[in-house]
């Protein structure tokens, strides 16, 4: 009997290392401050998953109730030996947050091939369903006043100040964009799914990444490639300020048109504007308060995405400038990848944009992205590599990339 519970143990080893992998992880970490339930409990508290609240990347959200009567969001992880670390990424960086500006974790689900991550409930949703303009005729824009999304641009900021230096380790999240800020009752915005968050010790300022991770749009130059810099929580600055760029334009950030319908990267239609002071997309600028909380937001985004990591305040500077008097912000320089134009040593518009398509599809089918280094010693034209193991399909996709002379 003693040999055919091994042997049994030995094929769900066999079958299921990813869930061996985190038990090994929960036991090392000792006990976590979230409950654990069975699948059967998941099932039960999100009445058979009838309530589907969304689906990302990594799996579907449920709307549950806990036995206490509390409404919780479920996430059901896809059945993916990938989301492993998603999975340890998440448990491991938000179990040791304790913020208001930071969503919190309620309990977990690891049950044989089955995870899912409980969280409190958001009514409101995600900050995305309120600052893009509703394409859709039949569908109603809703717009928020600009001192709710001041307010809520104050918040993230917190709420990053928190991971980057009010924990015990610092937390890189590496994915903030507007899908991943949660709204509650009041409009208080909730920093969520740290999947693919990396931890480091507080003294720390710099980590070693094997692959480029993020959103397409929101990721730091640093991220694709190493000659702008290293790759730091300076890069959360960068995705920040992208988004509250987006915040004051109204557009998503990769799809920005201009009247001519030809195409230009967004920070370029944000600084062209507010050099000509016009009007970026906001409409519910009632009086001179809200425009000096758009102009901040919008000085204090462009500063965030500068090119070099050197050049972008680190988060505690962002908030004193969102606090501040809007005449004593100085107009950031314009962002190098504002501009279409090539150049033998930075990174054009082009190559930027590329990269971004290049990477969605590395997300999209899960194939791990590396960027590579000195491998065009000839100056041949930057070209894509595909490595193909034995006809199983796509491994990883790299782009060399030729350093800077020192």
């Amino acid at each position: 009997m003693v040999l055919a519970c091994c042997f049994r143990r030995n094929i769900f080893w066999r079958e299921n290392p990813t869930h061996w992998i985190i038990e090994g992880f929960l036991k090392e970490h000792g006990p976590l401050p979230t409950a654990r339930y069975s699948y059967s409990e998941v099932k039960r508290m999100t009445n058979s998953f009838r309530n589907k609240l969304g689906q990302g990347g990594f799996g579907s959200v449920y709307k549950g109730q806990l036995q206490d009567g509390r409404v919780v969001a479920v996430k059901i992880l896809n059945k993916s030996d990938s989301n492993g670390e998603e999975f340890v990424n998440e448990v491991a960086s938000i179990s040791r947050t304790s913020h208001v500006n930071i969503v919190r974790l309620l309990g977990l689900c690891l049950d044989s091939s089955k995870r899912a991550l409980i969280y409190e409930f958001m009514p409101n949703g995600s900050l995305d369903n309120f600052i893009y303009e509703e394409k859709n005729p039949l569908k109603v824009a809703r717009h928020l006043d600009c001192k709710v999304l001041y307010d809520i641009t104050i918040g993230i900021a917190r709420g990053l100040e928190y991971l980057h230096r009010g924990c015990n380790t610092r937390i890189l999240h590496f994915d903030i964009k507007p899908h991943n800020i949660l709204l509650d009752e009041d409009f208080c915005p909730k920093i969520s799914d740290f999947g693919l968050a990396k931890i480091c010790p507080r003294k720390e300022s710099v980590v070693s990444m094997l692959c480029a991770r993020g959103t397409a749009g929101y990721i730091a130059p640093e991220v694709f490639s190493r000659n702008f810099g290293a790759v730091s929580h300076k890069s959360d600055v960068y995705s920040f300020g992208m988004m509250v760029l987006e915040m004051v334009g109204r557009r998503k950030n990769i799809k920005a048109e201009v009247d001519n319908s030809s195409e230009i990267y967004f920070p370029h239609w944000i600084y062209n504007r507010l050099e000509s002071n016009q009007e970026l997309g906001l409409q519910n600028i009632k009086n001179e308060g809200d425009d000096q909380m758009v102009g901040k937001m919008t000085i204090v985004g462009l500063w965030c995405i500068q090119t070099h990591p050197s050049a972008r305040p680190a988060i505690s500077k962002v908030m004193e400038m969102l606090e501040s008097k809007m005449e004593l912000l100085q107009i950031p320089p314009k962002p190098f990848l504002s501009s279409p134009s090539t150049s033998p040593v930075h990174l054009s518009f082009w190559l930027y944009k590329l990269m971004s398509f290049v990477f969605a599809l590395s997300a999209c089918f899960k194939i791990p992205f590396l960027p590579i280094y000195d491998v065009d010693a000839h100056h041949e034209p930057l070209h894509l590599v595909a490595d193909i193991d034995r006809g199983l399909g796509l491994d990883f996709i790299a782009f060399p990339m030729r350093r800077s002379a020192q």
